[in-house]
């Protein structure tokens, strides 16, 4: 296949805005610098997403609207919670990611398979995690949303055999991947190697973070054990051209998120633009 520009597919440039400052603003001017056209929120002004009122929406929505930025997904906090707690209660902060999402004019929603405690057998809460799932995934369909379960350490759907049985048990067309490398390396698993075959045909999103094996720590696309390189070349060569989401998490991370500031945002885009430009993708 031909190297020349005009053969390269174009993804679509997105990333975390809290990732760089509270403030919107700064957050909007950091990713325009960097090429993104898209950011992707979950939290603003120092409040997650699904806790801001409808008037922040309102003003957030007129603020891309007037820089010229889009959204490419809502990051919401959904299933990061006990899978004990009760169903309603993850179906209630989803409708507030799906007003957020019709406000923002977003069509992906970030979601998580729920945690279950040390101690406790992963099989023991498979139904149970299957169910809540099923729950979400219902209001995302009537909602008219694309659910994105992150494959996160400590959750249910943890490593890609997991990941794939929540889909192919909810079986819905409102629930698909999103493929995040670091944390799959983060417990263990080689992502192209053992994880990509599986779940390529269900990969809608791509979030793009990388991490070490010896230690788990976060480092800048390309530069750990995360296959970045191969996974690009192979989602290229699959025909993807949806959105890479940077987020970095290169200046810590917490149950809720991670941090990274200007300048170390800048350090993982620039490495993701390596990695793109060896792979013959573009990215806008």
């Amino acid at each position: 296949m031909s190297n020349e520009p005009d053969s390269q597919p174009t993804w679509l440039l997105s990333g975390f805005g809290d990732e760089i400052d509270d403030d919107p603003v700064v957050q909007i001017a950091v990713l325009q610098a960097l090429g993104a056209a898209h950011i992707e929120v979950r939290s603003a002004w120092g409040t997650n997403i699904v806790e801001l009122s409808e008037d922040q929406l309102q003003e957030l929505a007129r603020l891309f609207k007037d820089k010229g930025m889009r959204v490419s997904a809502i990051a919401s906090p959904i299933g990061k919670v006990d899978v004990g707690l009760p169903i309603a209660h993850e179906v209630e902060r989803l409708r507030r990611a799906v007003r957020a999402a019709e406000v923002l004019d977003a069509r992906y929603i970030r979601i998580f398979s729920f945690y279950y405690g040390s101690g406790v057998a992963v099989e023991s809460v498979r139904d149970d995690v299957i169910e809540r799932m099923r729950a979400l995934a219902a209001v995302a369909e009537e909602a008219g949303v694309v659910l994105l379960h992150e494959n996160e350490k400590d959750i249910f759907g943890d490593v890609p055999e997991r990941v794939l049985d929540i889909i192919e048990s909810v079986a819905s067309p409102a629930l698909k991947v999103a493929w995040d490398a670091a944390n799959f390396v983060q417990v263990g698993v080689k992502p192209f190697e053992e994880a990509y075959a599986k779940l390529r045909p269900h990969l809608e999103y791509l979030q793009v973070k990388d991490a070490l094996f010896a230690n788990g720590h976060v480092t800048p696309a390309g530069e750990g054990d995360g296959d970045l390189l191969r996974t690009v070349q192979a989602l290229k060569d699959d025909g993807y051209t949806g959105f890479a989401s940077l987020e970095p998490h290169l200046a810590g991370a917490h149950g809720l998120g991670g941090f990274s500031g200007p300048t170390a945002f800048g350090i993982a885009a620039r490495a993701f633009a390596k990695v793109t430009a060896e792979a013959g993708v573009k990215t806008a």
